[in-house]
């Protein structure tokens, strides 16, 4: 049953099994930024990482413990003791050890028996209870192990007094109802605080997780935009709104600063989010079906089940081919314009047209449109492009060197490095708007549109500002470089407008 009111505690382990995502591996001084972000957002438990694995690991996991953060440091270990005495080294104060319970395992991967199994997973608790560390153990694989042998490996691990047990579904093949059983099951054998753990591989882990608080536990183990092995974990942001918003639990998460950590992971591994991913996708409070947006520009609970503010994102009206009036007009008064109804009719019908070709409208082509129909001039860009230089080679760091007109007089040149020549002329771009307002680079996109080495290319780009203006602004031509840097040009100069307009946004009635 449903308690509503009920605490519910937080572990993320972001850093340890969302760094297990193929091709993810993150340098101490990121573990370290995001660990003071976790905290920052109010999680109950930090898994910093599996100290055995590397010196590297283990030296990240000692960093983090040292940071004197509100939320509780945790290391993984298996229950063999030089894993314990790894976790020991780094001076955590809470360990969660594991081992797997389940026949396949057994056989298969440790090769061992279930009295095996047992002996070893006491062994290695007391051995970490002796040296003073707060225990959680996971029977790994435990939606698959045999429900006898799970309960006496739950009830033997229990009379040691650890803190709680974890409850894996480590292949995510359990079910809502499946996993809630599973739970229930666990609360007959054990009075020990429970633990869900939820892989994503058919895409319950939410669902599961939100099962297992349900049926009896009261903590999750959940990541960052979901990262993990394979289809990856339970996505920390969607089982925490979903605790929250369905089922009135309270967590220690400070939801405001869900889509700002989102990011700063997202940077950090290089592994981007869905578009249309709930909570933090960067469509997840985006609208552009004309039906849609009068709705949510008159009542946003029409489209809309939670505020984007709640989140720490904002609401985006896009156009393209399923626009409406209301959307258009909307927009364009952000933009400073108000067009009469035939105006607003004529842009409509321009926007549909782009929209019918496949090509995405940005807001500077919404202003363009705009612009031309009425016959409002733009007046001068803030940033022009006067000179630039890019020096790439082997053995050679990407170098630009960029001249840019600010305003109508002031010229300024800078030289930057990157990871590559697009990325180095960008970053030297922005050290110039640095000195105005902080810009924000938040999506890069670039598509070839034609084949052959001489391919013409269109360079999408999505730019903020500290208000957290938003603008987007697109490019077409067959050197990337200079592409990249008319549509980061456009994007800037756009969000500038918007600045120096100071129009007040229209406002939108709240549920």
């Amino acid at each position: 049953m449903s308690e509503k009111g009920k605490r519910i505690r937080v572990l993320d382990t972001t850093l340890r099994d969302g760094e297990q995502t193929p091709g993810v591996s993150l340098t101490i001084e990121e573990k370290l930024e995001i660990a003071r972000a976790l905290d920052a957002l109010g999680v109950d438990v930090i898994e910093a990482g599996f100290p055995i694995v590397s010196d590297g690991e283990l030296a990240a996991v000692k960093a983090i413990s040292k940071l004197g953060l509100k939320s509780t440091v945790a290391a993984l270990s298996r229950v063999d003791k030089s894993d314990v005495e790894a976790l020991i080294s780094c001076d955590v104060p809470y360990g969660h050890l594991f081992i797997a319970t389940s026949d396949i395992h057994l056989k298969y991967k440790l090769n061992i028996t279930r009295e095996q199994a047992l002996e070893k997973a006491v062994s290695g608790i007391e051995y970490a209870m002796a040296h003073g560390i707060k225990v959680e153990f996971s029977a790994e694989d435990s939606t698959r192990t045999d429900r006898e042998f799970l309960g006496r490996m739950l009830r033997a691990v229990s009379e040691l007094g650890i803190e709680r047990i974890d409850l894996p579904d480590t292949v995510g093949t359990s079910t809502p109802e499946r996993y809630a059983d599973l739970v229930r099951f666990a609360r007959s054998q054990v009075k020990t605080a429970l633990s869900t753990h939820c892989h994503d591989d058919y895409g319950l882990a939410v669902a599961n997780s939100l099962a297992g608080i349900v049926a009896g536990c009261d903590q999750s183990h959940v990541t960052i935009n979901g990262l993990g092995e394979r289809a990856g974990n339970a996505s920390l942001e969607e089982f925490v709104m979903g605790a929250q918003r369905l089922y009135d639990y309270r967590t220690g998460v400070n939801t405001k600063l869900l889509y700002s950590t989102s990011r700063l992971v997202t940077k950090a591994t290089g592994v981007f989010v869905q578009p249309n991913k709930a909570i933090v996708g960067e469509n997840a409070f985006g609208h552009e079906s004309g039906i849609h947006t009068h709705g949510v520009l008159t009542l946003p609970a029409t489209y809309e089940p939670m505020e984007p503010e709640l989140v720490g994102a904002t609401r985006k009206i896009h156009a393209g081919k399923h626009s409406g009036s209301h959307g258009i007009a909307f927009e364009l008064k952000n933009l400073g314009i108000e067009p009469t109804r035939e105006e607003l009719k004529k842009i409509l019908h321009k926007v549909k047209v782009i929209g019918d070709t496949g090509r995405t409208v940005t807001d500077v082509d919404l202003d363009r449109i705009a612009r031309e129909v009425i016959g409002l001039e733009r007046g001068n860009p803030f940033l022009k492009v006067k000179d630039l230089a890019v020096i790439t080679g082997i053995n050679t760091v990407p170098t630009a060197s960029v001249r840019l007109t600010i305003g109508d007089e002031q010229t300024m040149t800078v030289a930057e490095t990157g990871n590559g020549p697009v990325d180095a002329v960008l970053r030297a771009i922005q050290k110039v708007t640095d000195k105005f307002t902080k810009i924000k680079l938040k999506e890069y996109k670039l598509e070839a549109i034609t084949g052959g080495t001489n391919a013409d290319a269109e360079v999408l780009v999505k730019i903020e500002d500290e208000n957290g203006n938003i603008s987007t602004a697109s490019s077409t031509g067959s050197d990337i470089i200079m592409t990249s840097v008319d549509a980061m040009i456009s994007g800037i100069n756009e969000v500038m407008l918007r600045k120096s307009r100071a129009t007040q946004k229209p406002e939108i009635p709240t549920p």
